[in-house]
This record gives C-alpha cells, sequence and structure tokens, in this order.
C-alpha cells in the first residue's frame, strides 16, 4: 500500500518501541481488559499510535465488553479496511490510512445504528482531551 507517512522497519522499532510496534506494525493483539483506553469515556479523540493520524471521536466509543476499546465508527477516510484470513478465520483488519499501521478489527455485530463494533488496541491509539 502506499502510505503518507514512510518509515523503515527500524524507525518504527526505535519510534515505538517492542510492545507498540508488534501491535501496530506486527499485526499483534494486546491482552483482553488490559488496555488504558478500555473504559476510558472522556471527551477527546483517539489518534494513531504510530503517527498521530486522528482516527476517532470520543462519541463513537461504547463499552462492547469485549475487553478492547469499541467505537460504532471512525472518522470518514482515516481507517482502511484489509481482508484477514488469519487464525482460521475471515475478519477485517483495520489499519491508519496515513501509515499502515494495525488498529484491530472492525465487526458487524456493534450495539448501535452503525452495526459496527470496531475492536481496537489501546496500544495502537493515543488519547487527546
Amino acid at each position: 500500500m502506499n502510505y503518507s507517512v514512510k518509515k523503515t522497519e527500524e524507525e518504527w522499532k526505535a519510534k515505538l518501541g517492542p510492545e507498540r510496534y508488534r501491535i501496530l506494525r506486527q499485526k499483534g493483539t494486546e491482552a483482553p481488559h488490559s488496555g488504558a483506553y478500555n473504559l476510558n469515556f472522556e471527551q477527546g479523540t483517539y489518534c494513531c499510535g504510530a503517527c498521530e493520524e486522528p482516527l476517532f471521536e470520543s462519541d463513537s466509543k461504547f463499552n462492547a465488553h469485549c475487553g478492547w476499546p469499541s467505537f460504532d465508527e471512525s472518522i470518514p477516510g482515516k481507517v482502511e479496511y484489509l481482508k484477514d484470513t488469519t487464525h482460521g478465520m475471515i475478519r477485517t483488519d483495520i489499519v491508519c490510512a496515513n501509515c499502515g499501521s494495525h488498529l484491530g478489527h472492525v465487526f458487524d455485530d456493534g450495539p448501535t445504528e452503525t452495526r459496527q463494533r470496531y475492536c481496537v488496541n489501546s496500544l495502537s491509539v493515543d488519547f487527546k482531551k
């Protein structure tokens, strides 16, 4: 893919540190209920943890009781959707449209009108009040 923000893998490793690099650049997942933003409901914006691009507004966040921060929509044009067939499943991987960093997955089982549940790793985002 052709992303606006481009870094070598060594540059990403130096910028992100080992755990964030594993999640954002190697499509890892943090343990459920371990992330700082799972139950954060303050007003603000969730930005990409790699490039700081705004991705989700707090108004779209809800408690899905799944262990990860959940949103019912992204900021238009900020998230890219990729087919993920790992682990014997077919899912939709979500990545930052600005740098290609892995955020989590989106599912069609959300409780709001959008029916979407963006299941996001806390380590893949930063929160700005």
